[in-house]
């Protein structure tokens, strides 16, 4: 999948890019250029659809050794209660390989029966499963992995025993998207996806690399 039927002249696709990697606005972009606004959301909207495209490509690639897990909740209203069934969020399970990649996906509930299926084709057996103690992770004691828990009303870690690496993840994340001030339910697998890009292609130098060659700019 690459950038198609865009108007835009090549230079300025370009520089959209970069400041895409840098993560500026598509409105402070559009002023920087000197372009529409709309032209520039569109562009950017383009951008994640590319990102989405190929990292689902990647989504087949199995972890193994050892992994994390956790699910986090984005978005929905202020009020009220908040965190794990919180009202008006959006539910995202997160699986990132110790000093590798991280998947993330939005689901409809955080239940065994909703995560245990990602679980089992996301990683491979005799990996070395981490979490908190959730109940729903409880099917990983029955199952072809080895599952250390981390009590989180006592302690962040034990020596390895942690959840630390998505949990900065999802600190990363809410950064990046807490500057748009709210994000349409419908879009917001893109912006979703564009975190897990974010953190799983390092620098800006080798995003933008990245990107140019996705999108064939």
């Amino acid at each position: 999948m690459k950038i198609t039927n865009c108007k835009l002249s090549k230079k300025v696709q370009q520089k959209l890019l970069e400041y895409f990697v840098l993560e500026v606005t598509a409105r402070s972009a559009a002023d920087l250029l000197e372009i529409q606004p709309n032209s520039a959301a569109l562009f950017y909207r383009k951008i994640r659809e590319v990102i989405t495209y190929h990292l689902e490509l990647e989504a087949h690639e199995v972890f193994e050794g050892a992994v994390e897990l956790d699910e986090s909740y984005f978005g929905g209203v202020r009020k009220g209660k908040r965190g794990r069934g919180a009202a008006g969020k959006v539910a995202v399970f997160g699986i990132l390989k110790r000093g590798g990649k991280v998947y993330v996906k939005v689901v409809p509930d955080t239940k065994s029966d909703t995560l245990m299926p990602i679980i089992t084709r996301k990683i491979a057996p005799d990996s070395i499963v981490y979490t908190d103690c959730y109940r729903s992770y409880n099917a990983l004691d029955v199952t072809d992995f080895y599952h250390e828990r981390i009590n989180h009303s006592k302690q962040f870690g034990i020596g390895k025993n942690h959840i630390n690496g998505v949990e900065n993840f999802w600190n990363q994340a809410k950064r990046v998207l807490r500057k748009y001030n709210g994000i349409d339910r419908k879009t917001f697998p893109l912006f979703l996806k564009e975190c897990e890009f974010r953190f799983n292609y390092g620098s800006p130098k080798e995003q933008l690399k990245t990107l140019l060659i996705w999108t064939e700019i």
